[in-house]
């Protein structure tokens, strides 16, 4: 205030003094103008420090207010301060906890999104082979296409599994271009089996290289096309499916047929099969031969007075008849055994070779078996196991080798044992009658020791 004071004093001394000297140098009659201007200036000047000194002390009143007002304030905010510092510590750890509680969990959902996202692309690029797509069906999205996966991605691909699932109980027809054997491609009506196969006209398909292209497949088993080309054109209500895929149906495509089956036995199952038909052969003609033997047997028994050279009875009684007036029994039956015996070559005809060729062909197999081995251990030692058709030929080879000898070797045993049943009967019966013509002879010639010859052949054949 003293300093206020002091500043407000200087311009009213400075004044007081102007004056003095102004008067004392001023004649006496000029000096009441001047005293007057000096008052009214020196009460102007208090006037203004008056006011100025009343706006000061104003001004310090409002600033000693504002002063306190601002000391409350900045209390209020230091208050506010420490309770927002309390507030923010507990906020923090709150934060960490949530932080930490948002890495555990986040972890886990991390590796379920990754893992949905992985299987919906593997389900993906397995139904793209499915025949579920053929014909126009949609496919899942891919879920690892998404940069984050929403609620609405999840509901797309449950509802696109949903209609894929529908189409797999579903028998739908349609056109499409199909690319036939001779490699034209030609528009046919499709028939779609669920996801399980498709075919037309009779014979299964398969995908092409071409997109959007189906080709036939390199083999339909027989009966099954019957089937698919009936179900076709409406005609049948039976379907063969097969619920591995077409996995067995390729591998009942891929069977081998019969000549194939002849082809894989090599040169040594081309031998066995030769030597079969040539022991069948000779027995089939053997045993026709013995069955017109055993017609022409039969009726020359029925009828024993009239002899036949058509038949080996007929030609050992007639031969018996040439010697009845051998006087001498030794000798008759002798000639009897003989006439027998030389009968006996054409029952047996061909028997010796079929039952060669019935021991021959399983050994030959087994020789087969033993090449095919060779060659697959030469593959083996050539190129390693890694590639199973390059072994598949010798053991091929190996065992259609055997098959063969042994389909060989149990007509020809059964051909033989036919054919020896059958000789044997018939060398039987000629046997028989031609002992029995000889006993009759011999107890004629007792009862009757002067009879003619003439008459012992009669009563002989008789």
């Amino acid at each position: 205030m003293s300093h206020v004071w002091r500043r407000a004093a200087r311009p009213a001394l400075a004044g007081l003094v102007l004056s003095v000297l102004m008067v004392v140098g001023l004649p006496a009659q000029a000096q009441d103008e001047p005293l007057t201007t000096l008052r009214a200036e020196r009460e102007a000047a208090e006037a203004r420090d008056a006011a100025r000194l009343a706006g000061l002390v104003e001004d310090r009143d409002a600033l000693q207010a504002a002063l306190e007002e601002a000391r409350e304030r900045h209390e209020g905010a230091e208050t506010r301060f420490a309770a927002l510092s309390e507030q923010e510590q507990a906020q923090q750890v709150r934060r960490d906890a949530l932080d930490e509680r948002q890495a555990e969990q986040g972890e886990d959902l991390d590796a379920v999104l990754d893992t949905l996202a992985r299987h919906s692309g593997e389900l993906r690029d397995a139904l793209a082979e499915s025949w579920i797509t053929v014909g126009g069906a949609e496919l899942p999205p891919r879920l690892d296409d998404a940069e984050v996966l929403r609620p609405e991605h999840l509901e797309t691909l449950g509802d696109t599994l949903m209609a894929l699932t529908a189409e797999t109980g579903r028998v739908v027809a349609f056109d499409a271009p199909v690319a036939g054997s001779d490699g034209q491609v030609a528009t046919r009506e499709v028939i779609r089996l669920g996801d399980l196969a498709a075919f037309s006209e009779g014979q299964l398909l398969a995908r092409g290289a071409e997109e959007g292209v189906l080709a036939t497949a390199s083999r339909t088993p027989g009966e099954l096309g019957e089937l698919l080309a009936d179900f076709q054109a409406g005609e049948g209500e039976r379907l063969a499916l097969d619920p591995t895929g077409g996995q067995v149906i390729e591998a009942l495509a891929q069977r081998p047929s019969l000549i194939e089956r002849f082809r894989q036995g090599g040169a040594v199952g081309h031998v066995v099969v030769g030597l079969g038909a040539i022991g069948l052969l000779v027995a089939l003609l053997q045993y026709a031969y013995l069955l017109r033997v055993s017609v022409a047997t039969r009726r020359q028994l029925r009828d024993l007075s009239r002899l036949r050279e058509d038949n080996p009875l007929g030609r050992v009684l007639l031969r018996f008849r040439t010697l009845a007036d051998d006087p001498v029994p030794e000798a008759l039956e002798a000639r009897l055994d003989e006439a027998v015996l030389a009968e006996l070559p054409r029952l047996e005809r061909g028997q010796p070779l079929v039952k060669l060729l019935a021991a021959v062909a399983p050994l030959l197999g087994l020789l087969g078996t033993v090449t095919g081995m060779i060659v697959t251990f030469q593959a083996i030692t050539v190129f390693g196991t890694g590639d199973p058709q390059l072994m598949a030929g010798g053991i091929s080879q190996a065992l259609v080798t055997t098959v063969l000898g042994l389909i060989t070797a149990v007509p020809l045993l059964f051909a033989h044992t036919a054919l020896a049943g059958l000789s044997r009967h018939l060398a039987g019966v000629m046997e028989g009658q031609a002992s029995a013509a000889l006993a009759t002879q011999l107890e004629h010639r007792r009862a009757t020791p002067t009879a003619s010859g003439s008459e012992r052949r009669a009563a002989a054949l008789v």
